[in-house]
């Protein structure tokens, strides 16, 4: 980032801050980094300190957490994160809630996106969203007991709560004709359990509601107290077909703390592997769709290239889900090294194939007619939503970590970010397909710089955390932005760890697409997004 870029960034924030200050709203203000401001906020006035952030200011609520801090400051605190996608800066609203309040102003009114993460702090934290219109449990189910908050300090790793019996209902729609069709959580595929109940007027859905958290692992609490190498440990197991954007979320934010800098031989690695993960979930998107179209040919046509991009990552690190690649400081080791020249050979031949298929793919006009207006996610309800990755840029949103908030060397690479306006399940395979290429091409890139590059250190020693520092990582991944937020404890351990998936943002963005869409749509619409249980249910 030039001075002059730099300075343009710090003042245009500036007028933010002093916005609120104009307002009453504001309080003292932190700058963690170069771009993570934390700005706090009385608790009466976080409603119009948050409206002020989303609607005057245009920024996306990305991110909304707890953090049981009452050993610190005897309050629990709330995080409201705010991108700012124009400056590339993260306006992060603290507020604190007594130990003994237990409630907060809900800003959902204000911010549609906020509704799930309100009711995913009423969960885990007993905090409840004063004014929420909908507050009912987002992660447990009827069988979790109610008044039992696993990511409060005292909760116990250990401890197995005895099942409960209460009733959790879905939201019904009624009227003449309207009847119900549940679907899953167990599905016949081998895919993770999630329970889909639509309401339905012969074929047309009028409503779809989602339910998931069957597969909820409590990675946030397991990684209380741990070391921060074991904390790498559970990021890459968060999600395998995203293993490597999420230990690389958790290095940054690690890295951020220590205030170290990567070495850019490990940051070109590290593009590599973001793209080659890319590159290998997109191709499996491609074919999963052909695949519920009925389009045998194409299916395995995606699928054999996908095997291609598999067989790069066995010879590069030995390991498809791409995991003990990042290590905080950088990478484990030089693992392109001498690879260069093979490596490039492959990818030049997916890229031909992938050229040739795609064209091939376009020229059917039966499948095309399956895709083409089908399961729209209007734009201002992906803005909403705060709808990520390709799920967001096929409704024509402008949104994409490597350009609004560049990392590893994407600021040095040239590449384009890729976005449609329809919406439709076309629009999002367009995205995708496209992506592919560019991660084709942002690879060869990386791998022609590595081979010129001399012989260089690979990782920076972390050294020992400041006590209670914190800092957010934040990447795009394949189904879009990745945001990861650390705060250590003493002795390098880990105090609170909340991760945020693209799919988190995405689900309810699903359940809009699907409206007025007949139900033998729904498995292509599903397929167009690929979202993750695993990813959401952490």
């Amino acid at each position: 980032m030039t001075g002059e870029v730099a300075l343009e960034k710090e003042k245009y924030t500036a007028q933010k801050i002093k916005a609120l200050e104009e307002k009453g709203l504001m309080g003292t203000v932190k700058r963690v980094s170069d771009n993570e401001y934390y700005v706090n906020i009385d608790p009466e006035k976080i409603r119009l300190a948050a409206q002020e952030a989303h609607n005057n200011w245009k920024m996306t609520l990305v991110s909304l957490f707890a953090s049981d801090e009452r050993a610190l400051c005897q309050c629990f605190a709330l995080y409201y994160a705010f991108a700012d996608r124009k400056a590339g800066n993260l306006f992060v609203l603290r507020t604190e809630i007594h130990a003994e309040k237990n409630e907060f102003l809900s800003i959902s009114g204000e911010v549609p996106a906020a509704a799930l993460y309100e009711r995913e702090i009423q969960d885990f934290f007993g905090l409840v969203p004063v004014g929420h219109p909908d507050p009912k449990p987002l992660v447990f189910h009827e069988n979790w007991p109610e008044g039992c908050f696993p990511l409060r300090k005292e909760f116990e790793k250990s401890f197995r709560p005895s099942f409960a019996d209460r009733e959790i209902g879905f939201a019904r729609v009624e009227g003449e004709g309207i009847y119900e069709i549940p679907v899953g959580p167990v599905h016949a595929g081998i895919i993770e359990p999630g329970h889909f109940r639509f309401s339905v007027a012969g074929e047309p859905i009028i409503n779809l509601e989602a339910r998931l958290g069957y597969v909820h692992k409590g990675i946030e609490k397991l990684c209380e107290g741990e070391s921060i190498e074991k904390g790498l440990h559970f990021s890459e197991r968060i999600s395998g077909d995203e293993s490597f954007s999420h230990s690389l979320a958790y290095c940054q934010a690690v890295e951020k703390i220590a205030g170290i800098s990567v070495p850019y031989k490990a940051q070109l690695t590290r593009v590599f592997f973001a793209e080659l993960e890319r590159l290998v979930s997109h191709l499996g998107d491609l074919g999963g769709v052909c695949l519920d179209a009925a389009y045998g040919f194409a299916t395995f046509q995606y699928r054999m290239l996908r095997g291609w991009s598999y067989r790069i990552a066995a010879e590069t690190c030995g390991m498809r889900f791409l995991r003990s690649v990042n290590q905080p400081g950088g990478v484990r080791k030089d693992f392109l090294k001498g690879r260069e020249a093979s490596v490039l050979l492959q990818l030049e031949k997916i890229r031909k194939e992938l050229s040739e298929t795609t064209d091939l793919v376009r020229s059917n006009t039966l499948y095309a007619d399956r895709i083409e207006n089908t399961g729209i996610l209007k734009q201002q309800t992906a803005k909403d939503l705060n709808a990520v990755g390709p799920g967001g840029r096929g409704s024509g949103v402008e949104c994409d970590v490597r350009k609004h908030f560049p990392y590893c060397s994407y600021d040095k690479l040239d590449f384009e970010t890729i976005k449609k306006k329809n919406g439709d399940i076309s629009s999002r395979l367009q995205v995708k397909s496209l992506e592919c290429m560019e991660s084709l091409k942002l690879m060869e890139t990386v791998l022609h710089e590595l081979r010129d590059l001399p012989e260089g250190n690979i990782r920076e020693e972390i050294g020992i955390l400041p006590a209670y520092g914190f800092a957010f990582g934040m990447n795009e991944g394949a189904k879009g932005e990745n945001i990861h937020w650390l705060m250590a404890g003493e002795n390098n351990t880990i105090f609170r760890y909340k991760v945020r998936t693209p799919s988190f943002c995405n689900w309810p963005a699903l359940c809009h697409a699907v409206r007025g869409n007949l139900v033998p749509d729904f498995p292509l619409i599903n397929k167009s997004f690929n979202l993750s249980y695993a990813g959401n249910d952490l």
